[in-house]
């Protein structure tokens, strides 16, 4: 690459050293107006292109409509990007981009001594402060010696390079974002030119505005290329990656090209009904996108009427599914166990968020797997699948559908916000590689009964309304084996109760065994599910990495669990089980494979933390000397 091709022909001033460093983590925090997930976004997008693996993690403010400048409106962003293999968005930042005095004061306590800090002065205002819950200004009173600051007047810098050009004062705050972006191209010696198109695609509908934010990018980095604070310039390495195309993709759009990629495989339509619901509209409205691919989405006005049109739309031969969040898979309930009782094929994705009732809709947490276990009337058995990574979503949306369609029943399939917003780069298959998913529609008259089973999966004929000879009882009132008439008798209810269950049971047959990260047998087995994969393989690897007969199984498959799973445990002395809620994988361990697991549970909103794994493995291995065996963050803090 050319000095002419990475850096805007500008005048240069002085030369600073580049510092090559294996790893770091950025986070941009300002107020939920400032565009910090765009500049994540585009921040990442540049990453990706350099070749550094990544993972990013959006936080999106509690209250989307709060004043400007409080708390609850801090929307923050961060990514890791690395020249080796990356698991998590990082424990902690090595630089934290703060737009406002909320943000530095939300921000700061994550932020390690010695950390770099850029802060935007300009928005350092006595009412701004007060809002932030500062009685002084932070900036002057001492209180962020510990840390390597840059005090840069952002919103000044920006409003100085765009006079001129027929803006209103509104309209140039709005620039600021791209001033610190291009800021961070320099720090991290990026590129410009492909940012500059793609800011211009971007907002190709207003091009005053396109060449405005390119002018704002542009004095960003040339402010870093003219000043002379900072003493040192860096460069990350790019990783060791499998060859192939690569895409950025978050795992809400990861599931829904996964969904769109399964009807293809099976040769039908596809038929997605939601209420609109964060975190999971992103998917919605990504799957409308793909109407080409006979696709239909529909937009129902609630919970109940979207499930219930998915069901109508498997009745009728296509793959229904249906997303939700937490709340929404509640309201989803009754019409789940009516797809039970008919048995037809449904996907019911469930993109977790934190809390009851309508909680803490933009933060993440993994606390309805018990409600997808057992949260419907009566006994009511569904297949459950999770995703461990924003890219694996796309791999278990098609697992959904394949097992949904062979063994003619509900799947729910639990992803969480964490991995719905979050990102990574993402190979792309090759299509012609994956396998078909069979659909069989019975035609043939002779000897048909509705609820004839499989011999071997226990599914029943999926026929489509209006074939000659195949007309059938439709409905949630019970029916009898084979003939599907309405039953009252009492052995029957037994014998289909069970019927169901052991259909679900037999879905083990057909999913592979759980692998284990490390040695078979051990001290210290670490057990997780969705999203806490990342923080739980870092730390078996640090802690291994030590000398610790650590390992680590990551189940995919909740109901039915593999095989497997119940030798592996018993195959270590102890066994730790972290979740983003209060113990549900534990209880389910513990009851059905009689382990004395322990949890580490966390429910604030966050994901783990890879030191906060690390330091209860280390209390039940018996590891005093915590110091011995502190990841680089810890060190640096």
């Amino acid at each position: 690459m050319t000095d002419s091709e990475s850096e805007p022909s500008t005048p240069v001033g002085p030369r600073r050293p580049i510092n090559e460093l294996e790893t770091v983590v950025v986070r941009f925090a300002g107020d939920s107006g400032d565009g910090m997930q765009l500049t994540g976004t585009e921040f990442t997008k540049s990453v990706a292109h350099e070749g550094s693996d990544l993972a990013t993690f959006p936080d999106f403010p509690g209250e989307i409509r709060a004043p400007a400048g409080t708390l609850a409106g801090v929307s923050a962003y961060q990514i890791h990007f690395s020249s080796q293999k990356v698991f998590t968005p990082g424990d902690q930042p090595d630089v934290l981009v703060a737009m406002n005095p909320a943000a530095l004061r939300i921000n700061l306590p994550d932020l390690p001594s010695s950390g770099i800090l850029i802060l935007n002065t300009g928005t350092f205002t006595r009412p701004n402060i007060e809002k932030a819950g500062y009685t002084s200004n932070p900036i002057e009173d001492g209180s962020l010696s510990t840390y390597q600051v840059y005090a840069i007047d952002i919103s000044k810098q920006t409003s100085l390079a765009l006079e001129g050009m027929g803006l209103t004062a509104k309209e140039v705050g709005r620039c600021k974002n791209f001033y610190a972006l291009g800021l961070m191209f320099w720090l991290y010696t990026h590129p410009t030119e492909r940012e500059e198109k793609s800011i211009r695609a971007k907002f190709q509908k207003n091009p005053k505005i396109a060449e405005a934010n390119v002018a704002s990018f542009r004095a960003g980095y040339n402010y870093g290329e003219t000043t002379e604070i900072f003493p040192s310039r860096y460069f990350v390495p790019p990783a060791p990656i499998v060859p192939g195309t690569y895409r950025h993709i978050t795992g809400n759009e990861a599931t829904a090209i996964g969904l769109v990629t399964a009807a293809q495989l099976a040769s039908l339509q596809l038929f997605y009904g939601s209420y609109p619901i964060t975190p999971a509209s992103d998917i919605l409205h990504t799957l409308c996108m793909y109407r080409h691919y006979n696709v239909i989405t529909f937009q129902a006005e609630d919970e109940i009427a979207a499930v219930t049109a998915a069901i109508g739309a498997s009745y009728a031969g296509a793959i229904g599914t249906t997303g939700t969040s937490g709340p929404g898979l509640a309201l989803k309930g009754e019409a789940i166990g009516l797809a039970v009782m008919t048995e037809l094929p449904l996907v019911i994705v469930n993109v977790q968020r934190g809390g009851p009732s309508t909680g803490l809709p933009t933060k993440t947490e993994q606390a309805d797997l018990l409600q997808s276990m057992f949260g419907r009337n009566s006994e009511c058995p569904v297949a459950v699948v999770a995703p461990a990574t924003p890219g694996d979503c796309f791999w278990m949306a098609i697992e959904a559908v394949r097992i949904a369609i062979r063994y003619m029943c509900p799947v729910i399939y639990l992803s969480d916000g964490y991995l719905a917003n979050g990102a990574e780069p993402w190979k792309l298959p090759e299509v012609a590689s994956l396998p078909k998913i069979p659909v069989t529609f019975r035609t043939d008259p002779q000897g048909f009964y509705p609820y004839l089973r499989d011999p071997e999966t226990l599914a029943r004929p999926w026929v489509i309304p209006g074939a000659p000879g195949l007309e059938h009882r439709i409905g949630g009132l019970e029916k009898e084996d084979i003939t599907g008439h309405v039953s009252y008798d009492p052995l029957n209810h037994e014998q289909m109760v069970r019927l169901r269950a052991e259909k679900i049971a037999r879905i083990v047959h057909e999913i592979p065994e759980a692998q284990v990260y490390g040695d078979p047998s051990g001290d210290l087995l670490i057990v997780g599910w969705g999203s806490t994969y990342g923080a739980i393989t870092h730390a078996v690897k640090l802690l291994r990495q030590q000398g610790h007969r650590v390992s680590s199984m990551h189940l995919r498959y909740l109901n039915p669990m593999p095989a497997n799973v119940g030798q592996v445990l018993a195959s270590f002395r102890r066994v730790l089980v972290p979740e983003m809620n209060l113990g549900q994988l534990l209880m389910m361990l513990r009851a059905q494979f009689l382990v004395d697991a322990v949890g580490l549970c966390k429910v604030q909103g966050r994901p783990f933390k890879v030191s906060e794994i690390m330091a209860k493995a280390e209390d039940l291995l018996g590891v005093h000397d915590r110091a011995e065996f502190a990841t680089h963050a810890e060190v640096a803090s």
